[in-house]
C-alpha cells in the first residue's frame, strides 16, 4: 500500500471558476438615424435662438403693427360707434371710452378694455360691446336709475339706490324725486324710501328727509312742520304710520304746529306757536259744552 506525503501548511489547490459568457445588446437605432435626430435637435435649437433674437429686436411687434395698419387701410377701421340704451347720460363719454385705445383697427380693438372703461362711468350699470364689420362698434348701455336728490354741504347730487352720485348737472329734470339731506344720507336712501312707502298718505306731503347725526331721520313736510322719528328703522316706520293715522283724524299738518317728536315709544310731543292756540280752542269748546243746557223733549 502506497502512502502519500502531505506538507503541513501548504494551501489547497484552487479551482478556476468557469467564466460567464459576455452578453451583447444591439442598439435599436442605427447610426444613420441617430445622426439625423441629432441634426434635427441642433437645427431646432438654432431656430429657438433665432426667434429669441428676433423677439428681442422687436421684429414681431413691428410686424403686428404693420398688420394692424394694413387692416385699417383696407377699411376695417372704427368709423362709426352705435350707442343704445342711454337716456339721461351724455353720449360723449361713451365715444371717448370707445375710441381712446392705442389704435382703431376694428379687428384688433380690445373690446374687454372698452367695456372696462365704460363701467367706470358714473351712469353705467352694465355695458356690452361688439363689432359690426367692417367699421362699426355696437355699444349697449344699461343706465343706473336716479331715485333721489342728495343735499350735503350745500351741494345737490342725483343718486341711485346704492347712494352713488350720478350727476350734479341739470338737476331740474329730477325735481320730482325725494330729497335726502345730510352727510351719509345717500348711503341710507334705500332705508328712507322704504320708510316713506310705509305711509303712502304722507308721501306727497313730504318735502325732505334729514339724517340727524347719521343715526335717525327728521321728516320735513311741505307745510313747514318737522317730525322727529326714532333711531331704528322698525321704530321709525311704526311712528310714521301712527302719525299718518293721527293726521287723518285731527289734521295735524297745515301750519298750526311747527314740530312733532315721536322718538319716545307711544308718545307724541307737539311744539310751536299753534300749541297755545289749540289748547285755548279746546278749553273754549269744553266750556261751551258744559254751559249748554240739555234740550227737553
Amino acid at each position: 500500500m502506497s502512502a502519500v506525503a502531505l506538507k503541513r501548511g501548504a494551501p489547497a489547490p484552487r479551482r478556476k471558476p468557469n467564466a460567464a459568457p459576455v452578453a451583447t445588446v444591439a442598439l435599436p437605432v442605427s447610426q444613420r438615424i441617430l445622426r439625423r435626430n441629432l441634426a434635427i435637435g441642433f437645427a431646432a435649437l438654432i431656430v429657438l435662438v433665432a426667434l429669441l433674437v428676433v423677439s428681442l429686436m422687436g421684429i414681431p411687434q413691428r410686424l403686428w403693427q404693420d398688420f394692424v395698419i394694413e387692416t385699417a387701410d383696407a377699411g376695417f377701421e372704427i368709423r362709426h360707434v352705435e350707442v343704445t340704451g342711454t337716456r339721461e347720460m351724455a353720449r360723449l363719454p361713451v365715444y371717448d371710452a370707445a375710441l381712446s385705445g392705442p389704435q382703431n383697427a376694428i379687428l384688433t380693438t380690445d373690446l374687454a378694455a372698452i367695456r372696462t372703461r365704460l363701467l367706470a362711468l358714473p351712469w353705467v350699470a352694465d355695458a356690452s360691446v361688439g363689432r359690426r364689420l367692417p367699421d362699426t362698434l355696437a355699444i349697449h348701455i344699461v343706465e343706473r336709475q336716479p331715485v333721489a336728490l342728495w343735499q350735503s354741504r350745500g351741494r345737490f347730487r342725483a343718486i341711485d339706490i346704492t347712494g352713488r352720485t350720478l350727476t350734479t348737472e341739470r338737476l331740474e329734470r329730477f325735481a320730482s324725486l325725494p330729497l335726502v339731506v345730510g352727510p351719509g344720507a345717500n348711503r341710507r336712501v334705500r332705508e328712507m324710501l322704504a320708510l316713506t312707502a310705509a305711509a303712502p298718505a304722507l308721501a306727497d306731503r313730504i318735502d325732505a328727509a334729514v339724517l340727524v347725526g347719521e343715526r335717525r331721520w327728521d321728516v320735513k313736510f311741505k307745510t313747514g312742520e318737522t317730525l322727529a322719528l326714532p333711531d331704528t328703522p322698525a321704530a321709525a316706520t311704526a311712528a310714521l304710520k301712527r302719525f299718518a293715522n293721527l293726521d287723518a283724524g285731527q289734521n295735524l299738518l297745515g301750519g298750526r304746529f311747527e314740530r312733532f317728536d315721536m322718538r319716545l315709544p307711544g308718545q307724541i310731543t307737539i311744539g310751536g306757536a299753534g300749541v297755545k292756540q289749540a289748547i285755548e280752542d279746546a278749553a273754549k269748546a269744553a266750556k261751551a259744552a258744559a254751559q249748554q243746557k240739555p234740550t227737553t223733549i
